[in-house]
C-alpha cells in the first residue's frame, strides 16, 4: 500500500497517512502526495468535508529525520526544506474552503502536531499524545505551530507548551481545547466519520461560505466581517440549495443538496 491513501466516499475525501511502522512520520513523497490530495479535494464538486487519519494506531511523529540527511547542510537547506517542502501542505490546507477533521490517535509530535493543528476540527482518541516536541532537539516550530497554537489555546499556554516540549493527553488536551472530543482508540475513525457525514449532509456553499466567513472575521473588525457576511449571505441566499432547505423544511421532509 501507498504511504498515504486517498479515498472519496459519501461525499467525504479521507486521507491516510499510512506508515504505522515509522509512526506515520513524514517523507518529502509523502508531503507531495499529502499536499496534492488536499489540492484535488478542493477541486472536486463531489467532496465536502476532508478527514485526515493516521494508520496503525499513530497520527504522526513528524518528518522522518532520514529527511534531515537528504537536505544541503546549510541554512539555505534547511528553509527550503520547510518553504519548499513541508508548507506545501499548509498551504494547501489554507487554501481548502471545505471542512478539515483530524483524527488524532497516538502520538502527534513535532510537525505531526502542527499538521494537526492545520485541520479546522480535531477528535482525539484515549491513546492521543501531543507534543511540540522541537525545543527537545534545540528547534523551533517549523510548520506553523507558532501561528496556530496561540490561536487554539492562548499565547501563555502556546508558549509553555513550546518551550517545555512537553506531551499533553488526550483529557489535557480536551481541557485546553485542542482537541473538541475525546473517544475511546477503537471507535475514533467511527466518530470522525459520523461528524463528517453530518457535515456532508448540510448544503455544501453554505458551509464553506461560513468556514471562509470565520476565517477572514479572525482578520478583520466587526464592521469589516459584517458587510463582508452581508454579501455571503446574498449569495448563499440565492442559491439552490437555499430555496431547496427551505422548501424541506415546509414540506417536513429531508433535503437534497447538490451544491449549487
Amino acid at each position: 500500500m501507498a504511504d498515504i491513501d486517498y479515498a472519496v466516499a459519501d461525499h467525504i475525501a479521507t486521507i491516510t497517512l499510512n506508515r504505522p511502522q515509522r509512526k506515520n512520520a513524514f517523507t518529502l513523497e509523502m508531503i507531495d502526495t499529502w499536499a496534492n490530495a488536499l489540492i484535488e479535494a478542493e477541486h472536486d464538486p463531489n467532496v465536502r468535508v476532508v478527514v485526515l487519519i493516521g494508520a496503525g494506531g499513530s497520527f504522526c511523529s513528524g518528518v522522518d529525520l532520514a529527511v534531515l540527511d537528504t537536505i544541503e547542510p546549510t541554512p539555505l537547506g534547511a528553509k527550503n526544506l520547510l518553504t519548499r517542502h513541508v508548507h506545501k501542505v499548509a498551504h494547501a490546507a489554507d487554501a481548502l474552503n471545505k471542512p478539515y477533521l483530524a483524527a488524532v490517535s497516538g502520538d502527534a509530535f513535532g510537525a505531526g502536531m502542527d499538521m494537526a493543528l492545520l485541520a479546522d476540527i480535531r477528535l482525539a482518541s484515549e491513546s492521543a499524545r501531543f507534543s511540540q516536541a522541537y525545543i527537545r532537539v534545540g528547534l523551533v516550530p517549523g510548520d506553523g505551530g507558532c501561528y496556530l497554537l496561540p490561536r487554539i489555546v492562548g499565547t501563555a499556554t502556546a508558549l509553555q507548551l513550546m518551550w517545555t516540549g512537553r506531551v499533553v493527553g488526550a483529557q489535557e488536551a480536551l481541557s485546553l481545547g485542542l482537541v473538541s472530543a475525546v473517544h475511546p482508540d477503537d471507535e475514533l475513525e467511527k466518530e470522525v466519520l459520523e461528524l463528517a457525514t453530518q457535515i456532508a449532509r448540510q448544503p455544501p456553499v453554505a458551509v464553506q461560505m461560513i468556514k471562509r466567513s470565520t476565517r477572514l472575521g479572525e482578520k478583520h473588525d466587526l464592521r469589516t466581517a459584517l458587510d463582508l457576511i452581508s454579501s455571503h449571505h446574498a449569495v448563499v441566499m440565492s442559491t439552490e440549495d437555499s430555496h431547496e432547505a427551505r422548501r424541506a423544511m415546509v414540506e417536513k421532509r429531508p433535503a437534497h443538496y447538490v451544491g449549487r
